[in-house]
């Protein structure tokens, strides 16, 4: 596992960045009256694919692919499931990821049990408290994005009615400011002026924080709280000299893993970089998130030489934050993200020895990682099974009158008490005759086994 994340930075060929980036790398982003490229972000360099893409032949065969999956998805998720990860890995095309994604994270059930359910909520007013947070924030996702740069456009409008609907949905939790990256992506591939988008946007934003990431986004966290230690063991064995040099200069897991992990690398990475994140996520489950964070670090503070280059606690979270966006291209950063060996077993080997350290005391409720379903495969299973369980329907019992019978004479039971079956043969066939005693009690035939 050492050797898949080695200490030494793999060094990628000098390129331009074809990326748009996240939210935070939008803060100082290019003057007005630019064009938006092909991901809708204005003055993004994304606007053509760069020499790293694969080409328009390939990107048609792969849609041609998804097309024919999704068109049988029970049958291919119950026999090739391999083939759905597989081309999760390769990156789903941009023009499926609306039809992909609700199928992936299992929200097109929800839907499709749940009807109603959306309608409801987001006919209702809320809570005023929960829906002046929520409008507060924005202005802040992807303040460069064309989707979301009028508020009054359809981006943010729809934003706010599926964080309120969430809202509404499990008042117990609340919102959470991370849920608005994740909910603004999702709402980029299924916008709300296309019927029924913002319902499939609300029920994947549901199975996000429910399936995939329980406890993350409720008031005490106590789920984050619990990966970032898991987080640190998997440094310590992984990247040891990483994890002495993190120590050392006190920069603990909580202060860079809540922001990749709440938001799904969205404000971490290249735009492109964070759909193929997600593709692979919603395919794999949480493990993504963890062979994405130890790419990250090795990247940053993988070389003697970087890790010199930051003597002190702001110099490294800094490294954390700055990796050269020539190294986060999807192309070059993608494969060294699935190179990692992490397995799901390792890693929920992981979680169950945190957990047993876990003190007592602490505050809050425990984490519950047994609730997090591990990727697409486990939600297919789960779905089937509970729906196999709703459709067997208790039968109604029948009253069924049937007339009385005459009376019959009990039948006698015949006396067999101490006589052999040799005995009852021989009574029906011939008169009685004495038997002459037996000289020996042990030289009995088969026959006259007693009862």
């Amino acid at each position: 596992m050492a050797q898949a994340l080695g200490e030494d930075l793999v060094q990628s060929g000098e390129q331009d960045d074809s990326s748009s980036l996240g939210s935070d790398s939008e803060l100082s982003g290019p003057g007005p009256y630019r064009q938006a490229d092909r991901y809708g972000f204005i003055g993004g360099s994304s606007a053509e694919p760069g020499p790293g893409h694969p080409p328009a032949d390939l990107i048609r065969q792969r849609e041609m692919k998804w097309v024919e999956m999704t068109s049988h998805w029970e049958k291919t998720m119950s026999r090739r499931y391999k083939k759905i990860k597989m081309q999760c890995r390769k990156g789903i095309p941009s023009a499926l990821r609306a039809r992909c994604w609700p199928l992936l994270c299992g929200a097109h059930v929800c839907q499709q049990n749940s009807r109603d359910t959306y309608q409801e909520l987001a006919e209702a007013p809320g809570d005023p408290q929960w829906v002046e947070t929520i409008g507060r924030d924005l202005h802040r996702q992807f303040p460069l994005h064309e989707m979301f740069v009028s508020p009054q456009g359809h981006g943010q409008q729809g934003l706010l009615q599926v964080l309120k609907a969430y809202t509404l949905y499990r008042p117990e939790q609340g919102y959470c400011q991370a849920q608005g990256p994740v909910a603004a992506v999702l709402l980029m591939y299924l916008p709300p002026e296309a019927c029924a988008r913002p319902q499939e946007a609300f029920w994947c934003l549901v199975q996000i924080c429910e399936v995939y990431l329980p406890g993350y986004y409720g008031p005490h966290m106590e789920a984050v709280r619990l990966d970032a230690e898991v987080f640190a063991a998997l440094l310590r064995r992984l990247l040891p000299r990483v994890h002495k040099h993190l120590q050392q200069v006190g920069v603990g897991p909580l202060l860079y893993l809540p922001e990749w992990f709440l938001c799904l690398f969205a404000r971490s990475l290249p735009f492109p970089t964070v759909l193929r994140v997600w593709d692979a996520f919603l395919s794999e489950g949480v493990k993504v998130l963890f062979r994405v964070g130890l790419t990250l670090v090795r990247l940053a503070l993988g070389t003697t030489e970087q890790r010199l280059a930051c003597p002190g606690l702001l110099e490294t979270l800094g490294a954390l934050r700055a990796i050269p966006p020539t190294q986060l291209q999807e192309e070059v950063f993608m494969p060294q993200v699935h190179s990692v060996a992490l397995s799901e077993q390792d890693l929920q080997r992981e979680i169950k020895a945190q957990l047993a350290q876990l003190p007592a005391s602490a505050s809050g409720p425990p984490p519950r990682p047994q609730a997090r379903l591990p990727g697409a495969q486990a939600i297919f299973e789960a779905q089937q099974l509970a729906g196999t369980r709703g459709a067997t329907r208790p039968e109604v019992p029948r009253i069924v009158v049937q007339p009385p019978e005459e009376p019959r004479p009990p039948r006698r039971k015949p006396q067999t008490r101490g006589k052999t079956f040799h005995g009852l043969l021989t009574r029906s066939r011939a008169p009685h005759i004495e038997s002459p005693a037996r000289s020996h009690r042990g030289s009995t035939s088969s026959l006259d086994t007693r009862f």
